[in-house]
């Protein structure tokens, strides 16, 4: 295993390791080559939309439709079910891996976040971070301008009011909202 192969694995892993290297970089900007390609295309081209997606995304259902423009890191890290919708300006920093399950509706510019960066500013410097992987469920809303912060697993038939902040792992069966997002109500 190289160097950077061990760099990737504690990224994956959620270990502190080095972003700051070249081929991390290298990896960024060939993702964002093919988001280019993905957010410049005819959004009448559907089937060649979706082939990029499936070439991106680390797996997908058969169903997907994600509006452009869409954002990614790496995309290798989503994994995404069947019967998916993401609205405009979906930004996803897939450090860690990042699943999503069926018939999940997601609004206009949602950002789901696994990147973590230490608070300290002498070692935030150094270009070091780590990362934690989010879960959302099956048949799960989340409003437009929503953030899902690095380790939150959102449970199955979840409403996400549109602005809310999640910070914290969110059960099934519920509908939260808010700055940070609390319950609002009990679906079940």
């Amino acid at each position: 295993m190289s160097d950077f192969d061990t760099e990737w694995q504690k990224m994956l892993d959620g270990e502190v390791y080095d972003a700051g290297r070249r081929e991390f970089l290298d990896r960024l900007i060939d993702t964002r080559e093919r988001l280019w390609e993905f957010n410049n295309m005819n959004p009448r081209n559907t089937d060649a939309l979706t082939g990029i997606l499936r070439g991106l995304l680390g797996s997908c259902g058969e169903h997907i439709t994600v509006n452009q423009p869409f954002r990614c890191d790496y995309g290798c890290n989503i994994h995404v079910g069947e019967k998916f919708f993401a609205n405009f300006n979906l930004t996803i920093l897939d450090e860690a891996r990042v699943t999503i399950g069926d018939n999940v509706l997601i609004g206009p510019n949602v950002s789901i976040y696994t990147a973590c960066h230490p608070l300290d500013a002498i070692e935030r410097n150094k270009w070091v971070e780590w990362a934690e992987p989010v879960t959302i469920g099956n048949n799960v809303w989340i409003g437009g301008s929503s953030t899902i912060l690095p380790g939150v697993t959102v449970g199955d038939n979840v409403v996400i009011g549109a602005g809310s902040v999640v910070t914290r792992d969110v059960p099934s069966d519920v509908v939260v909202g808010g700055n940070p997002a609390r319950i609002i109500k009990r679906l079940a």
